[in-house]
């Protein structure tokens, strides 16, 4: 198969990952090159993700890279093969890398844990509160843009309504409940749609309410998303200037620290929804 100039997160992520392997074997790529009977552009374009490649030809390097990790092994063979299309490319041509990307990790997630302190998950967006943030986007976005951002958002959140669905895990700070985007009408709508989706025994939301002293956390959305092993976990926090995706092993840790301390500081499910129901009777 000819070298991909466009190369998705996933086919990025496996190249690193075999890149770390050969790393930790203490070969270098011409090193492996040479082991493999290719030539040394060949393993720096599947490092990079230009370049698929076959499960078996990945077990190969796991053997010459002296993996045992036979979960690691086998999770990265599932990684393999052409860039199979997903409903995200149709928009390819209309949005963001950052946010293709976004939608393609979330497809192949086990397990999404994300923590707001502001914004209100996308994945638990209604359609008219999305359109009223998207609305606020600085610089103004065109009208054709947010409705392609827009419908990209919604489906995004199929993950969550498919015959086995992604387990999810909501930590929202109170502030975000309170923040009334697209104004009462639309913020009550969004409040009673937060409620239907934590009935769901695949999703869990749970509220830090103002009053908690100990909080670690900062404005900016944090999203885990974990891979079918825990070294294919990425991070992907909102920013400025677009999603950024970490995954070195320190961050991980860090981020993944973080959102344990928040859920520790949050009210359990039962005593969320009531909150969630005392602030929607404000509105």
């Amino acid at each position: 198969m000819p070298p991909s100039n466009t190369p998705t997160l996933r086919q990025r992520r496996l190249g690193a990952e075999l890149r770390k392997l050969r790393e930790h074997a203490g070969l270098t790529s011409s090193a492996a090159a040479a082991v493999l009977g290719v030539k040394q552009a060949q393993i720096s374009s599947i490092e990079a993700g230009r370049y698929a490649v076959s499960a078996d030809r990945v077990r190969t390097f796991a053997r010459i890279y002296s993996c045992a990790d036979q979960a690691l092994i086998d999770a990265l063979a599932a990684m393999t093969g052409g860039r199979t299309r997903g409903w995200w490319d149709g928009y390819r041509e209309h949005l963001p890398v950052s946010l293709i990307d976004l939608a393609e990790l979330e497809h192949y997630a086990t397990e999404l844990r994300v923590a707001l302190v502001i914004h209100i998950p996308a994945l638990l967006q209604t359609t008219e509160h999305a359109r009223a943030l998207f609305r606020g986007v600085f610089p103004p976005l065109q009208q054709y843009e947010i409705e392609h951002r827009l419908s990209h958002r919604i489906k995004r959140q199929s993950i969550l309504h498919r015959d086995v669905p992604t387990p999810y895990t909501a930590t929202i700070h109170e502030a975000a409940l309170r923040m009334g985007f697209g104004g009462r009408e639309v913020a009550a709508e969004q409040l009673r749609h937060i409620l239907d989706m934590s009935e769901h025994p695949h999703v869990t939301v749970r509220i830090v309410p103002f009053g908690r002293q100990s909080f670690h956390g900062t404005g900016q959305g944090i999203d885990y998303v974990a891979g079918a092993v825990p070294q294919l976990d990425t991070i992907q926090l909102d920013t400025h200037h677009g999603c950024e995706f970490l995954d070195a092993d320190a961050q991980l840790a860090k981020y993944r620290a973080v959102i344990n301390h928040m859920e520790a500081n949050a009210l359990d499910a039962r005593a969320s929804r009531d909150l969630i129901h005392r602030i929607a009777h404000e509105l």
